[in-house]
């Protein structure tokens, strides 16, 4: 008759997990010795005759100490002759010889990847014994005859295992280097405690995941398909010569490249060829206290899930990588153009550019990825992946946000790369068209070229041929070049505008006074940076780096400046983006660097019928076209009377607009007076109270 089984709760397990293979064999070893063990001292104890403990020394214990019955050799003797032990002994020759052919996998590969000498093996499995079964701790007390040490102690594994004393496992050790094992201290005159890692452990129960010093810095890179053209099988067979089949060798490629030029996924295509997952770490998420421990726990990480290991971030140029341990044979370093990195001397080192994507191959991304963008007109997606050198990180991206049209496509294309130069560059609102700015005829004619060139140098820079002529000063650079107001920055706004494109302002005088003597690194990487998305560069004030150069190095900091002035020049060369310079001091630029700038544009100030024609528009644009015919005669009469530029012009009629609603009045005369005055003052020119009373006459 059969009977029904009891309810179990729910979600409780009926019988215990199964231990992965071998791992029984680890711990049967240990209670085996442990056997042996507290036999012994138990015929220790009997021939004492008295009890003892932790709270008492009896007399035949300390007579039994001094007389040194416990030693090492005696209880090897012992245990090898005692009749009664024989199964015990047999039965561990049986379990040691089934470990020693490899029937634990996992001891196996720790102790072959790790280069474990017997003596640490012990050791190491002492310890994961009682972290596996916790229930050993109460053993390890018993077999220590003291209550609080229910934990592996040095001395502990040394009369298990046989190895006298004390055993050899100094700090040198390949556990400690590996922290396989951790030391902590008890108590004052306690032995310190060993304890197998956490992740260690669980690696052994056959639990594969990330080591916790790992968990919020990295993680696992997906597999995409290479793009044509990507060096893939120049780099597997690299790798096959240089790692498979020789153990000792070990590979560092770094793999350089803009923002979301696909440098990640490179190396992850081709870890994946060799049969490695690819783990990437942010060095730039790990605090410097933290570095060296980070460093081991991903190289251990490699060794025992056998994945390749890649690192990004900034600092990765100013840390340099621990030698404690022998590093992964394969690691990747991602990295941007220009960055450099300490050299490692134990590996062979290897760099990879990332190509960049050319007008054909992100229109193919653009319809792939972005699959409406296939119903968009042809012209429009052609001109979207002609002008913007978008990466296929950016293209990805945007697909994300489900743009409808090339317009939201661009906007989304621009805000991704919003960020990315850090606080020396301000982004600049464009909202300016070229009927907004009044200039002479032949500047108006030189900016349009300028912006000509600016939209149709993406394609030409295309044509092998002109590279090949041009090998360097591919850039685009203008100075622009006149007084403060004199309409600049509304120039280069414009210019951005009609190429649709964010303008950055970059203000090099507080750079300088900020960085004094690292002004060049700091715009090397600015610009470095700028080179991967699609964006205009104004630097403002551009005489303050780009001045002459001190001919009399008189202390450090001149020749600091001359430095950087040499730099910038190489740089500014290099760059492949368009540079807008603006100056009001075009004498002191440098005259070696204006040969090398493209278009020098100078500003004059405007004529009496430009500062009519800015009075107008600006009026026009704040007021009511009633208030502008109202005042038409007033703005004539400033502009023919008073030498101003466009930017006092416009602040001037901000002044009067206000104080003419303070006062709950039109706008009139008076007002805009009192808004000049307070601009030409700032110059140290203020209107005269018969100035102002002769223009207040004459405006009736």
């Amino acid at each position: 008759m059969s009977t029904a089984p009891e309810p179990v709760a729910a979600g409780w397990p009926q019988r215990p997990e199964p231990l992965p293979p071998g791992l029984e064999l680890v711990l049967e070893r240990v209670r085996c010795r442990a056997q042996l063990r507290a036999a012994w001292l138990r015929a220790l104890w009997a021939a004492e005759g008295e009890p003892g403990g932790r709270f008492a020394v009896t007399h035949g214990e300390a007579d039994a100490l001094m007389a040194e019955r416990d030693a090492p050799e005696a209880e090897g003797i012992w245990i090898a002759a005692e009749a009664r032990l024989a199964p015990l002994r047999d039965r561990l020759a049986e379990v040691e010889g089934r470990l020693s052919r490899g029937e634990c996998p996992a001891l196996s590969e720790c102790e072959r990847v790790f280069g474990l000498e017997s003596e640490e093996s012990d050791l190491l499995q002492a310890c994961l014994a009682t972290a596996v079964n916790p229930g050993l701790g109460r053993v390890y007390a018993y077999l220590q005859d003291q209550a609080g040490r229910g934990y592996v102690t040095e001395e502990l594994v040394a009369r298990l295992f046989g190895h006298g004393r004390c055993g050899a496992w100094g700090p040198e050790s390949a556990l400690f280097r590996w922290e396989l094992i951790v030391e902590r201290e008890i108590a004052p005159g306690e032995p310190p405690m060993l304890a197998c890692d956490p992740h260690i452990r669980g690696w052994f129960l056959g639990r594969r995941e990330l080591d916790r010093a790992l968990v919020d810095v990295s993680r696992l890179q997906p597999t995409h398909p290479a793009l044509p053209g990507w060096p893939v099988e120049e780099l597997v067979a690299f790798l096959d010569r240089n790692v498979n089949g020789k153990p000792q060798e070990r590979v560092r490629v770094t793999v350089t490249g803009p923002p979301g030029s696909g440098r990640r996924t490179l190396a992850a295509v081709v870890a994946a060829r060799l049969r490695l997952p690819l783990l990437v770490i942010d060095a730039d998420a790990v605090e410097e206290p933290e570095w060296r421990r980070v460093f081991l726990r991903a190289q251990r990480q490699g060794y025992l899930d056998r994945c390749a290991l890649a690192w990004t971030g900034d600092t990765l140029g100013r840390r340099s990588w621990p030698q404690a341990v022998p590093p992964f044979p394969l690691q990747f370093v991602i990295t941007e153009p220009g960055q450099q990195l300490p050299p490692v001397e134990t590996m062979v080192e290897l760099t990879v550019e990332m190509p960049p994507l050319e007008s054909g191959a992100r229109l193919a991304l653009w319809r792939e990825y972005v699959p409406q963008s296939q119903a968009w007109p042809a012209d429009v997606l052609e001109t979207l992946s002609a002008r913007h050198r978008v990466t296929v990180g950016d293209i990805v991206r945007v697909a994300r946000r489900g743009v409808g049209s090339a317009a939201e496509a661009v906007q989304a294309v621009r805000e991704t790369a919003r960020g990315r130069l850090g606080p020396l560059a301000q982004l600049l609102e464009c909202p300016f068209d070229w009927d907004d700015l009044v200039v002479a005829d032949h500047v108006r004619e030189a900016l349009e070229d300028l912006a000509f060139e600016a939209g149709a140098r993406p394609r030409f820079w295309e044509d092998r041929r002109a590279r090949r002529l041009f090998p360097q000063g591919r850039g685009l650079v203008a100075l622009l070049a006149g007084s403060p107001g004199t309409g600049k920055t509304m120039a280069a706004q414009i210019i951005a505008a009609r190429l649709g494109l964010d303008l950055y302002r970059i203000d090099l005088s507080a750079v300088v006074s900020k960085y004094v003597g690292e002004t060049s690194q700091n715009i090397e990487r600015l610009l470095r940076r700028a080179a991967t998305m699609d964006v205009v560069l104004l630097f403002d004030e551009a005489d303050a780096i780009y001045g002459k150069r001190t001919t009399e190095v008189r202390d450090a900091q001149d020749r600091f400046a001359n430095m950087d002035t040499s730099h910038l020049m190489v740089a500014i060369e290099s760059y492949s983006g368009v540079v807008l310079l603006a100056t009001n001091l075009k004498s002191n630029i440098d005259p070696a660097f204006l040969r090398r700038i493209r278009y020098v544009v100078d500003f004059p100030k405007p004529d009496a019928q430009q500062r009519l024609q800015i009075w107008r528009k600006v009026v026009g644009a704040l007021t009511s076209p009633e208030r502008l015919a109202a005042l038409d005669g007033d703005v004539s009469l400033l502009a023919e009377s008073l030498e101003t530029t466009g930017s006092q012009i416009k602040f001037a009629l901000l002044a009067g607009l206000f104080i003419a609603e303070r006062e709950d009045r039109p706008l009139a005369m008076p007002h805009l007076l009192r808004g000049l005055n307070r601009e030409l003052a700032k110059e140290g020119r203020a209107l005269s109270d018969r100035e102002k009373a002769r223009l207040l006459e004459h405006g009736r």
